[in-house]
């Protein structure tokens, strides 16, 4: 049913979808074995928090507060990433699994992880985080 539906939504309106992400349903088991380690709502808030503070100081001077609204060519030109943080991203681009507005968006997600991990920038584990998020299956 679900890939029935998915056919339904065209390229371009997925395309603006930034993380597209397939989740199984838990079992029971899975449930409580999980629960050790996520986080309180508490402390969820507090990193959401902090990685907003983070985004406000580099976005400081700009007209934009979220990494959602940064336009792609000023996220490539004022926040450029050395090419080996970038390349899973652009061998995706390259191959065609990712189209110019889906490469964006993977930089921006990217961008966010690394706030949300204190980072001053995005590496290639948060490229690859970013990616696994917007590309469903691509381990499969």
């Amino acid at each position: 049913m679900r890939r029935r539906y998915l056919s339904r939504l065209s390229g371009p309106l997925l395309d603006r979808v930034d993380l597209q992400v397939e989740l199984a349903a838990p079992s029971r088991a899975e449930l409580r074995a999980d629960a050790k380690y996520a986080d309180t709502s508490a402390v969820a808030a507090q990193r959401v928090k902090a990685a907003r503070e983070a985004t406000a100081r580099r976005l400081a001077g700009t007209p934009w507060r979220t990494n959602a609204e940064i336009p792609g060519s000023a996220l490539r030109r004022m926040w450029a990433l050395p090419a080996k943080v970038t390349r899973s991203a652009d061998l995706a681009f390259e191959s065609g699994q990712l189209t110019a507005r889906g490469l964006d968006r993977v930089l921006r997600v990217a961008w966010t992880l690394a706030d949300l991990a204190d980072l001053p920038a995005p590496g290639p584990a948060q490229i690859g985080m970013a990616l696994d998020l917007r590309l469903p299956g691509r381990w499969q």
